[in-house]
């Protein structure tokens, strides 16, 4: 089955391609990752009918599913644990989600590869590539037609033998590989065969002669002009878009303000506008064991510190949080010292606004 846009020019499926497939591995965006999928099962549909569909869901199907499955194997990510698995490693909601946003990513980018073979056949990469690169692009076009070739005369040399009643599915294992190595000899006489035709014809038509010149087909008209026009402006767009960030989505959760485009220390007094941002973190002991345990033994090991060796003139080891709480305490039993210069400073500015009793 064909569509309408086999029929445009090389450039323009070979640009659409390339973009579609750059886009579906670089943008894992799961509304991205969706259009993906989605456009290459329906133009997988469009160009192979039910055959497409079919071999769309043998594709896909199997995929997501072990990329969803491997992926919590390996990788442990995550802070919605849903249970563990027997290495006593956490299963994490996150890591199965990513596992399936890889998994379609995946199936797009095979889907739209196989309607890239049906789409850009071998003349058309030839056209394409063959003043740049002719000896490559003509070994590449030649064994990309080569494989489907050789599989359709397999299934007829496998049909020839079942009539002739040397059927290689059938017999013992013994009777069946004779049978088979039988099919593979006369499947590589005909590849030999096809070799030495390919050359004659090469030959015979002047290839690799100074000043052969080359017949094509392919005309740009206006529409393949427009065309071209359309995908420059898409792929501009999403690359702008990406790289503005419009484009990101985070899979696992981020510890750092630097995402969430927050400020950094010595950024704060400068006038770089309003992008503070925080972050907060708390554990609940009991996840580890015990409270009652861990506090005394937290405790000992405070103690255990401030009873170590002191460094000379030193005579009191702080533990982290000691001196605030100390500091906290002694305000509230004596009150906030200020020093005279700022107390007369506040009574300045008390007289100013009429203030009484600083």
């Amino acid at each position: 089955m064909s569509d309408t846009f086999s029929r445009y020019h090389p450039v323009v499926n070979f640009l659409f391609f390339a973009l579609v497939l750059v886009f579906s591995m670089v943008l894992m965006h799961p509304v991205c990752l969706l259009i993906s999928l989605l456009g290459a099962v329906l133009y997988v549909i469009q160009l192979n009918g039910r055959k497409g569909l079919r071999l769309s869901l043998r594709i896909a199907l199997p995929v997501m599913l072990l990329a969803a499955l491997v992926n919590p194997a390996f990788n442990h990510a995550g802070m919605t644990i849903l249970t563990y698995l027997p290495t006593g490693n956490p299963l994490t909601l996150e890591s199965i989600l990513y596992g399936l946003a890889a998994g379609c990513m995946l199936c797009a980018v095979l889907l739209w590869f196989v309607c890239y073979n049906r789409v850009l056949t071998s003349d058309k990469f030839v056209y394409l590539f063959g003043r740049v690169i002719p000896a490559l692009s003509l070994v590449l076009s030649m064994t990309l037609r080569f494989v489907p070739r050789f599989k359709q005369q397999m299934d007829t040399v496998r049909q020839s033998q079942f009539c002739i009643g040397r059927d290689a599915s059938s017999g013992s294992v013994w009777q069946r590989a004779r049978k088979a190595v039988t099919v593979f000899s006369i499947m590589v006489t005909w590849a030999l065969e096809n070799a030495i035709e390919t050359a004659d014809s090469m030959k015979s038509r002047g290839y690799g002669l100074k000043g052969r010149t080359a017949f094509s087909i392919f005309r740009m008209e206006e529409r393949d002009r427009y065309a071209l026009l359309w995908l420059g402006f898409c792929g501009v767009y999403l690359t702008c878009g990406a790289m503005a960030g419009g484009l990101k989505w985070w899979y696992f959760p981020a510890l750092t303000g630097v995402l969430a485009q927050g400020m950094l220390s010595p950024e704060m007094c400068g006038a770089h506008g309003d992008h503070t941002s925080h972050f907060f973190m708390a554990f609940d002991p009991a996840m580890f064991g015990d409270p009652a345990a861990i506090r005394a033994r937290m405790s000992d090991y405070l103690q255990a510190l401030r009873e170590s060796e002191k460094a000379p003139g030193y005579p009191r080891i702080y533990t982290p949080g000691e001196k605030a709480h100390e500091a906290q305490r002694d305000r509230l039993q004596n009150g906030v010292p200020v020093e005279e210069n700022t107390l007369a400073e506040l009574r300045q500015i008390a007289r100013e606004l009429g203030i009484e009793g600083v």
